[in-house]
């Protein structure tokens, strides 16, 4: 069998599914449990890591952080979306096409999908199983904010994983990222990978374009498109 050869990175939140609702739940539940107040004001989320969504709450809403608030807000959110696994499924959505998409890619050869996501793993897996997509998705070998680490850097851990597990070299011109915001475009290209920028969170297609996308389409319906486009920047 030939080695597989192509590896496609997926954003979950506003790329791939919707769960604004139950995030900002499970946030304010954490808040309260980490500090014992109410939460006021929750930093954006988009295109952000973990770490820096919750540093940035935290001043929001005038906590002086300590070396001991982000492993704790950490593990009282994965807590909180463990609680509200039923409350995914009622409340959340796959977006329009990514279904579709990530089982068109599953059919192509040589291909290995999984997950780059400021998310916790723990939430992170909970989002796509729930939803019904764990299932074409290597999440084992996925890149998840699992401490203060970069969309850029989690990418080169997610190359790396997979290819220990298939004993295969992923390089920067055989790995593409699919996400909706431009900081994802700047992470990816930090990593020296191509992106595949879909305008299906708070980025338009222009604003998208301008941070430099060397694909942007306006969503994931159209699943040809998808196709051609991860060929295309894979060199396929």
């Amino acid at each position: 069998m030939a080695a597989l050869n192509r590896l496609v990175l997926w954003n979950i939140d506003h790329t791939l599914v919707d769960v604004g609702r139950v995030t900002r739940e499970a946030y304010a539940e954490a808040f309260q449990r980490t500090t014992g107040r109410q939460l006021v004001r929750l930093a954006p989320t988009a295109g952000r890591t973990e770490s820096e969504i919750i540093f940035e709450t935290l001043a929001f809403n005038d906590i002086v952080t300590t070396d001991d608030h982000l492993p704790a807000f950490m593990d009282a959110l994965a807590e909180a979306f463990a609680a509200r696994r039923h409350d995914l499924k009622v409340h959340g959505r796959v977006l329009p096409g990514a279904r579709e998409a990530l089982d068109a890619l599953a059919r192509t050869h040589g291909t290995v999908q999984s997950v780059l996501t400021g998310s916790i793993q723990a939430s992170a897996t909970l989002k796509v199983t729930e939803l019904g997509l764990a299932d074409r998705l290597e999440l084992d070998v996925g890149g998840y904010e699992n401490g203060v680490y970069s969309k850029a850097a989690l990418l080169e851990v997610a190359r790396t994983r997979a290819g220990e597990k298939h004993r295969n070299r992923y390089s920067e011109s055989t790995t593409v990222y699919i996400a909706d915001h431009p900081r994802d475009i700047q992470a990816a290209h930090i990593a020296g990978s191509p992106i595949v920028a879909v305008a299906t969170g708070s980025a338009t297609e222009a604003e998208l374009r301008s941070a430099g996308a060397e694909v942007v389409l306006p969503g994931l319906a159209n699943t040809k498109a998808v196709l051609n486009a991860v060929a295309q920047l894979t060199h396929s």
